[in-house]
């Protein structure tokens, strides 16, 4: 089964805690501080393996989590960091934000490597807080939560060049002649349920890749029939082969299948209407293709079209159009991205957020978020070293002067967790 757009859930390891620890040694009576730091926790990493094709294997693993960082230990002992979690992903992979479905990265390349989650950093031990004038600090910094989203994963084929068409018009027929590829074929509609690669070479300096994109039809860019599903495997594409069944053996008329494939690209999008693309005018073996052929000929080149009267069952005239096409791929050397990454979002969705909030109830200033949780676990009121050190932290990180903006006066009361406590500036 080919499975190409999938949800999942990501979460980096939390920081580990830092250590309250004291020195006790032979012959030194209350010994100093020597708790040490927490582990980081470690980060979610997507990498690009090009011996993936589908993203099949994310089906049935929906979440997936890294490791935590180990608490600190005594004796200024470091905590053992998170491993990273390295998911692998097929080359193509493009990385969606789940809540704002933006880029957040392109996996264009073998071992192209993506952080999407950083891991939390390791709290620090109580040895960290020691000063000249506070020697026996007794409290320690927890670790950071590590960050967590849910991601949207949808993969788009690396090739060159994209066969399109109405179903049965002979795609695959033509990728299997051209290259090594064994795409399914028949003769009836839809044979193709997955998109189909294959590497043209055309002599031993001349190649590129080639994709057998499923039969489209009227409705495709609103996701009927197969729609969507494939649709998005052609943006990847330099330039397509547009191929037409000119044997007249379905019923058809060659030029409205052409004008009906092309108003279902424009209206998926414009950019890909724009593409090069080189029209071959298929099954020629058949008896009475000529008819078709001379129709289709006087009708396109006015439109700027390459065409090419070609048959995937006998070879006839394949040769110069792969030529044509190599020569148009050449000069295309360079092209700019399609996916529009937003790397902002990435590095600064969660580092820049503000850690704090402050909300007015019942004449209460009510401070959370998670600086407020981080504070709550590392602080011990009944200590006076740690309520200094709780009292210099809100006012450096902008708390106190965010709530005297809020127009706090000395004796209102503060609420932070499970802790009230009376204002004075």
């Amino acid at each position: 089964m080919f499975i190409d757009k999938v949800k999942i859930y990501i979460k980096a390891g939390d920081g580990g805690d830092g250590k309250i620890s004291f020195r006790r040694e032979k012959y030194i009576p209350n010994g100093g501080p020597d708790g040490g730091d927490g582990g980081n926790g470690g980060s979610v990493i997507f990498i690009a393996d090009s011996s993936m094709r589908t993203l099949m294997d994310f089906r049935y693993k929906r979440k997936h989590i890294a490791e935590i960082g180990q608490t600190g230990g005594a004796k200024n002992c470091y905590g053992k960091s998170g491993d990273n979690l390295y998911i692998k992903v097929p080359v193509g992979t493009v990385i969606i934000d789940g809540e704002s479905k933006r880029a957040l990265g392109d996996l264009r390349h073998e071992d192209q490597e993506l952080m999407v989650a950083k891991g939390g950093r390791g709290g620090k031990g109580n040895a960290q807080f020691a000063t000249s004038t506070r020697q026996t600090p007794r409290f320690a910094q927890p670790g950071e939560k590590g960050e967590e989203m849910e991601i949207e994963m949808e993969l788009k084929l690396i090739a060159d060049v994209g066969l399109v068409g109405f179903p049965n018009v002979g795609k695959s027929t033509l990728l299997s002649v051209v290259s090594a590829a064994t795409p399914k074929i028949a003769n009836y509609h839809f044979t193709t349920l997955s998109p189909n690669l294959g590497v043209v070479e055309l002599d031993s300096e001349r190649n590129f890749v080639m994709a057998d994109i499923p039969g489209l039809i009227e409705g495709a860019h609103e996701g009927v029939g197969l729609g969507h599903d494939f649709l998005r495997h052609i943006e990847r594409t330099k330039v397509i082969i547009h191929v037409l069944d000119v044997s007249g053996t379905e019923g058809r008329d060659p030029i409205e299948d052409f004008r009906k494939i092309n108003n279902e690209l424009r209206l998926y999008s414009e950019k890909l209407a724009s593409k090069p693309q080189v029209v071959a005018c298929n099954k020629m073996d058949i008896p009475d293709s000529e008819k078709n052929f001379e129709r289709v000929r006087l009708f396109l080149p006015s439109e700027g079209y390459d065409i090419f009267p070609v048959s995937g069952a006998t070879k006839m005239g394949i040769k110069p159009m792969l030529d044509r096409v190599y020569n148009i791929l050449e000069t295309m050397e360079g092209e700019e991205e399609i996916v529009e990454v937003d790397k902002d979002l990435l590095y600064h969705k969660y580092t820049d957020k503000k850690d704090f909030e402050i909300r007015i109830e019942n004449d209460i200033y009510v401070i959370s978020g998670p600086l407020a949780e981080r504070l709550l676990a590392s602080v011990n009121m009944d200590d006076s070293d740690s309520v200094k050190y709780f009292q210099r932290v809100i006012r450096k990180r902008g708390i106190i002067d965010e709530l005297k903006s809020m127009g706090i006066n000395d004796g209102d009361t503060v609420k932070m967790g499970s802790i009230e406590f009376e204002y004075y500036d």
